[in-house]
């Protein structure tokens, strides 16, 4: 471990490196929502294609997070890191450059697992290179420039879309890479885990992908597609889970160790973390979608209409973390869903001749407050449900599920909604069922408020608290180093 201060030249430059690096990562996963209208016009793509443009990347980045954290335990941090940014800006650039929306899809699948190398690479290197002393600060620095780059992510987005195109969305990520990987390779020093090494759960990560994509593909083809091909593939999917469950059982070095879930907080925190991040992932989907389509506004006004969720979570989620330490966490994963929920409830009036002022301003209001409330102390529970030693594991398995969560909500919406294929393009018929979608979410937010009341219970005293408490990659969770170790599960 290097002890790089803070202050010196080669400590503004890690911090740099990381901040872009994982900048670029956060920054697509907020402008896609706002490009897709435009997409779906210029390739001519139903919204199933809209779907799997958006899970694509979510599928790939869902299932392979936790590995590429081991990866660059294993093999050097920085160099995963590096590898991740590089294969991160080749898949943008083939997104930027797709002739079809096939090939954007299968773009954005490869987009994933670079963000999957990069992610918990740019925590890890923060913890692994700068002293003692500078960590917390560093971090705090790497967590607020982090959260601006997504407040602005889709204000750009919308900039770009309505400018040069939505292509220059993806395009943007080729010069950020140029600045990134030359900076990390010639400042950033090399770290890696020392201690010996299990062989990786190469198989289990696969069973859970491979889970994933064929529950997603059913439910997406399950709105137009053949029944025996939607019922045979969420067969497949299910049978793929059940496997998957089995490889961690017997495993020696289980990507997910089943004993884990010992711990029934643990268990009732993850579940609770299902509910509230499919309804966000819902939510930020079809919400982009609806001020687009429906209102009426541009992809600039829409990116920009967001903002005051991502500002509110940039402001006031370190205090909200502090306030569920003094009164548990109990209360704040209580209220903060049914916030969430009242908020869904306030998005329909969100139609063709809704006020920015009066209609949307105050659902996302509300929202951002039920965000505050309920995010960061969501995080700390996790982390506080086990052993010191396994937090970087458990906030890993939170991080997946919460990824997981948005994946399958973004694929099952619009089958619970009635949207046909070409719902985006009829501006009644989306807004009717964007009102029933928002219903369903509203309903799954009180689902996890009454999992919340019911099994959540204040964490021991000696609990550690999480560093990285400010973020605003609103569609999950923060990832969390394992305490001492310098290294990012």
């Amino acid at each position: 471990m290097s002890d790089v201060r803070l202050a010196s030249p080669q400590g503004k430059w890690i911090l740099l490196t990381t901040v872009l690096g994982s900048s670029m990562a956060m920054v697509d996963s907020t402008v896609v929502n706002v490009a897709l209208p435009r997409i779906g016009r210029d390739l001519d793509a139903d919204l199933a294609a809209l779907q799997w443009t958006v899970n694509a990347y979510m599928l790939t980045l869902a299932g392979l997070i936790l590995l590429g954290g081991s990866l660059g335990d294993r093999y050097g941090r920085r160099k995963i890191f590096v590898l991740g940014v590089v294969w991160f800006a080749a898949a943008s650039l083939l997104c930027g450059l797709a002739p079809n929306v096939g090939v954007l899809v299968a773009a954005r699948a490869l987009q994933g697992i670079g963000g999957a190398l990069l992610t918990p690479g740019s925590l890890a290197l923060i913890q692994a290179s700068f002293h003692p002393d500078d960590r917390a600060k560093a971090v705090g620095l790497w967590s607020g420039f982090g959260g601006i780059g997504a407040a602005v992510g889709p204000f750009l987005g919308g900039w770009l879309v309505d400018g040069p195109g939505w292509r220059w969305v993806f395009l943007i990520n080729v010069p950020m890479a140029l600045i990134c990987a030359p900076i990390a390779v010639r400042h950033v020093p090399e770290s890696a885990d020392g201690r010996k090494h299990g062989r990786f759960d190469v198989l289990g990560a696969a069973l859970g992908a491979v889970a994933l994509a064929l529950v997603t593909y059913a439910l997406i083809e399950a709105g137009d597609g053949s029944l025996v091909v939607v019922v045979l593939t969420a067969v497949a999917g299910v049978a793929a889970g059940v496997a998957f469950v089995l490889v961690e059982k017997r495993s020696p070095d289980p990507m997910m160790p089943p004993d884990i879930f010992g711990s029934r907080q643990f268990t009732a925190v993850n579940l609770v973390t299902l509910c509230v991040y499919a309804a966000f992932g819902g939510f930020f989907f079809l919400t982009a979608l609806q001020l687009q389509v429906v209102a009426g506004y541009s992809a600039l006004q829409a990116g920009t209409a967001l903002l005051p969720t991502t500002a509110l979570m940039l402001l006031f989620s370190a205090r909200s973390g502090e306030l569920a330490q003094r009164i548990g966490p109990r209360i704040p994963l209580t209220v903060g869903p049914l916030l969430c929920a009242a908020a869904m409830l306030m998005m329909l009036r969100v139609g063709q001749d809704a006020s920015y002022l009066a209609d949307v301003v105050p659902a996302l209001l509300v929202m951002g407050t039920g965000m505050v409330t309920l995010v960061a102390p969501l995080t700390a529970t996790v982390l506080a449900s086990v052993d010191t030693a396994r937090a970087g594991l458990a906030s890993g398995i939170n991080n997946a599920a919460a990824r997981a969560a948005g994946l399958i909500a973004i694929a099952a919406l619009p089958l619970l909604a009635g949207m046909g294929p070409d719902a985006y393009r009829s501006a009644p018929a989306f807004d009717h069922a964007f009102d029933r979608a928002m219903l369903w979410c509203a309903g799954v937010l009180v689902v996890g408020s009454v999992l919340a009341f019911a099994t959540v219970r204040r964490p021991a005293p000696d609990c550690r608290r999480p560093e990285c408490l400010t973020h605003g990659w609103v569609t999950a969770p923060p990832l969390e180093p394992r305490a001492g170790k310098g290294r990012l599960e």
